[in-house]
């Protein structure tokens, strides 16, 4: 028997709706015939929800029962729906991956060969370059989240904007090798200082913070992932200390 659904869902001249983009191909792919009635004007928009009692569209309709917007049709086909307060280490796992990937490409690229040393160098280095841009994104709502628990900005608030700067400079002559007295010291004060608050803010106090380190908007509980962060630039500066240039 073949399912059949009615959509309405804003298609106007200087916008269509993402969402009813969405729903459409999720129906389809579902195997639903669909009825996609077009809503083109505000007027038009404005007098669907009046008439239906709702706020906003998308709204499918199924066997003439409403099922509702996009995340209520989801759930109607038994798919998860995002939670936005939910805790994730996606955005963590993506950096990491890409400073890995850009680290082996980097090393094939220079030398035609994959040495284990020189990797591990570009992928700490790669990866302090991008946590620091996603945290420069929103430098005020990084800020922010950061004075909830890091022991120098909340002494001196400008280190909040200071940080990922320093981040990204000490990140980006780590990866040239250039500078080392710059970058060594940058790099071992603000890895030290931000260890040292985690591992306080986390381990001691007990605290359940969200972690900055992947920017304001992080969903990322604080503790072993920025912990590791910090602990991975004071270890990178130990090395280019030890190590012969």
């Amino acid at each position: 028997m073949s399912k059949s659904a009615t959509l309405y869902r804003m298609v106007m001249p200087g916008h269509t709706c993402p969402y009813g983009l969405k729903a459409l191909h999720l129906l389809r792919r579902r195997g639903y015939a669909v009825e996609d009635r077009w809503l083109k004007t505000r007027a038009e928009t404005d007098g669907f929800k009046a008439e239906h009692a709702v706020k906003t569209t998308p709204q499918t309709f199924i066997d003439g029962e409403r099922v509702g917007g996009y995340d209520d049709l989801r759930r109607f086909l038994g798919l998860k729906v995002a939670d936005p307060d939910a805790v994730s280490y996606v955005p963590v796992v993506a950096v990491f991956a890409a400073a890995l990937a850009l680290a082996l490409a980097a090393d094939w690229a220079a030398y035609q060969a994959l040495q284990p040393v020189r990797i591990a160098e570009w992928f700490v280095s790669f990866a302090m370059v991008l946590l620091a841009m996603l945290k420069l994104q929103d430098i005020e709502r990084f800020s922010t989240m950061f004075l909830n628990y890091d022991l120098l900005a909340k002494r001196w608030v400008p280190y909040g904007y200071v940080y990922p700067f320093a981040e990204f400079t000490a990140g980006a002559l780590m990866a040239a090798r250039a500078l080392p007295w710059l970058s060594i010291p940058l790099a071992l004060v603000i890895g030290t200082i931000g260890a040292g608050s985690v591992f306080k803010a986390v381990y001691v106090d007990k605290r359940e913070l969200k972690c900055a380190c992947v920017g304001g908007s992080s969903r990322v509980p604080l503790g072993f992932v920025s912990l590791s962060e910090n602990l991975a630039m004071v270890a990178m500066a130990l090395w280019m200390l030890w190590r012969p240039m």
